[in-house]
């Protein structure tokens, strides 16, 4: 359950990422979501071990499901410690990408980048940088001299809004450079947090699996409860 929960929350990182990879060029801030899919996988793979040698009592294979998952663990930590530092990172690499992007936005012949400048500004309810007169500084509202914005501005309730400047009343009037990074941020965090989680239940564990160990190796009357197949 555990390792298909992580392996969620690294797809859902990985689906979330491909609505704003426009706005952040640092494909490296998907390293941890990579590594908590990897750990999830690999968390099934120790499950099932760990639940072979817990039914068998197996010293060597409960020692190894320890050590395994103490690796895993210390991968977790690494997780989290990465996850920090590129959730600091959000702010300066999405301000630095989405001017560009802006200014290369086109209405007619959208690409990609345009794509997902509207559907960030429907999907968010925002327009423009910081605000909707972001888009005055724009090569696209310079060349269509028509005093407007782009219609994923209005606001969604509003059927007969043009995108007209005249009528700014009809537009989303908070920019889309805060909400991309606070929704980035919230993303990583949830990676944060599934990694925290995780490794706490991994040390819940690690630490059955010492007990059975130690009260392996210091009762003496202690017996096994399969033994060749049989009950001991």
């Amino acid at each position: 359950a555990a390792a298909g929960i992580l392996c969620y929350v690294g797809a859902y990182v990985f689906i979330t990422y491909d609505d704003y990879d426009h706005f952040f060029e640092d494909v490296y801030t998907l390293i941890p979501a990579v590594i908590i899919i990897a750990v999830g996988t690999l968390l099934f793979i120790i499950g099932l071990i760990g639940c072979c040698a817990t039914i068998r009592e197996s010293r060597c294979g409960l020692a190894t499901f320890v050590i395994i998952l103490l690796l895993v663990f210390i991968t977790e930590v690494v997780v989290v410690v990465l996850g920090y530092i590129y959730r600091a990172k959000v702010e300066d690499e999405v301000d630095h990408s989405i001017r560009k992007v802006y200014n290369g936005y086109n209405e007619t012949n959208p690409d990609a980048a345009s794509r997902a400048i509207d559907y960030v500004q429907r999907q968010l309810r925002c327009c423009g940088i910081h605000n909707y007169s972001d888009w005055e500084n724009t090569v696209w509202f310079k060349q269509t001299k028509n005093n407007s914005v782009p219609l994923s501005c209005c606001k969604a309730a509003l059927s007969n809004c043009t995108g007209s400047l005249t009528r700014p009343m009809d537009l989303y009037s908070e920019g889309c450079e805060a909400l991309v990074v606070k929704k980035l941020q919230e993303i990583m965090m949830y990676v944060i947090w599934a990694a925290l989680a995780f490794a706490a239940i991994q040390l819940l564990g690690m630490l059955c699996a010492c007990i059975v160990l130690c009260r392996r190796s210091r009762d003496p009357a202690y017996e096994l409860l399969i033994t060749g197949g049989t009950y001991a």
